[in-house]
Order: C-alpha cells, then structure tokens, then sequence
C-alpha cells in the first residue's frame, strides 16, 4: 500500500450556487420584491459581521453563463453552522424567487506533500492563516472540482510518496508565478461531495484564469492525472450591486 498522505483541515466550505426565477420576480408585487430585497440585504450584512468577527468568510460572486446567477461561497467552523447558513437563508421570501443549481460541499485542506520534516504546521501563522482565510474580494471568481485519474499507468494512488511528492513539488512552482495575480484555495472533499477536490480562484483579471488552469495542464500532474469538473466564472457581487441587479 503506497504512503498515505496526511492532511490539514481548517474551516468547511459552501458553494451554494443559485439562479433567479426572472418571470417570478418580474410577476411580484412591487413591495413583496421590496420585503424579498431586505431580507437579502440583512444576510448579506449578516454574514460580513461574521467575517469582520473573524468567525467564519462569505464570497458572494455572480455567475456568468446559464449554470447559475449567482453563488454564495461560506466558510465556517463547522458543518453544522453551515447548514444552519443554508437553513436560514431557504427560509427567506428572496429565497422562493430562486432555485437551487449547484452546490459542493468541502473543507479546506493542506497536505503534508510541501511540509517540512519535524516541524508543527499548527505552530506556523501561515499555515493557520491558509486553513481559515478570509475569502479575497477580487473581481472575478473561478470554481472547478477535480479528481486524481486511477486509471491503469496513470493511477495518483498507486505512486509512491516520493513520486507524488516531487511531481507535486514542480506543479506547485507553476502556481507561484501566479503569485499576486491568482488567490487559490483548495478544498477537500473526498466523504463530503462527488469529486476529490474543489478549486476557488480569486483574480482582479479573468484572462489570469485561463493562463494559469491552461499552464498546468502541460504539467506531468494534470497532464496524466487530472480530471475536472464544470468551471463557473463570475463577478464580484457586492450589496449594493446585488441591489442593483435586481431593480427592474
């Protein structure tokens, strides 16, 4: 049996990905879409008093293209409050003018494939920093969820620790000639959802995106043993924005 490797959780992670019945809200009573607004308005608020609280992180993006609207990404201690987050905001008239079009349920992870020997990651700042981040609020948001192949030569889980350590090492490289450009956060989901992983890239330029994701895949990591979920791309969403989009 090849080398497990160990890894690092921090805070669980909610894309909750929606779109908007147009038609319903368009058909609503002027003050029904006012009460809905408010009510939007109030967790929106809500869920940045959390972040300033340093209790958890809410993104909120919207969705360009036909899969969603818009997404709520949320970060919290756990499931538990996370569900809560969902339960809370299903129960809001703005709600009932959504239907639910894609969600992925995970955890933020490190592996110990970078780590140093003998040293405690939980005594590094960096490290707790990367398990519970404060969700950047760049312009654009990436998601996508990917998996190791396990298919004959190319199976991720048959390689030694060794193998995957350096192969790991060099796809790693390529991502830190992204650094100010691209904020990346991985999350785990083996047990939670139906891939292995989930990408969040945060970037002020979307074309920063599509280099970096095209770059990788050159490397012996994805080139052999990566596979990949939809993509969702969108804009940064903030409240007074919300507002705006839905003015009609």
């Amino acid at each position: 049996m090849s080398e497990v490797a160990q890894t690092l959780e921090g805070w669980y992670a909610l894309h909750d990905f929606r779109t908007i019945d147009w038609s319903a809200w368009r058909h609503a009573e002027e003050s029904e879409r006012r009460q809905a607004a408010d009510e939007l308005q109030s967790f929106l608020k809500e869920w940045a008093d959390a972040e300033s609280s340093q209790a958890g992180s809410t993104a909120v993006y919207s969705i360009v293209g036909q899969k969603a609207d818009f997404v709520f990404m949320h970060l919290r201690e756990t499931l538990e409050q996370l569900n809560a987050i969902e339960t809370a905001f299903n129960k809001t008239l703005f709600a009932e003018f959504t239907v639910p079009a894609h969600s992925y349920v995970s955890v933020v992870e490190l592996s110990n494939y970078m780590g140093q020997p003998g040293s405690d990651p939980m005594e590094n700042p960096e490290v707790v920093a990367r398990l519970k981040p404060i969700l950047p609020k760049a312009n654009h948001i990436c998601f996508y969820p990917m998996n190791k192949r396990r298919t004959g030569n190319d199976n991720w889980y048959m390689l030694s620790m060794e193998e995957r350590r350096a192969m790991m090492r060099s796809h790693g490289m390529i991502g830190r000639q992204y650094a100010g450009k691209v904020k990346q956060i991985i999350t785990g989901s083996v047990g939670f959802d139906d891939w292995e992983w989930g990408v969040t890239l945060f970037a002020d330029d979307p074309i920063q995106f599509k280099k970096l994701v095209y770059e990788m895949r050159f490397d012996e990591v994805s080139a052999r043993f990566g596979e990949f979920g939809e993509f969702y791309v969108g804009n940064l969403l903030p409240a007074e924005k919300f507002s705006a989009m839905l003015e009609l």
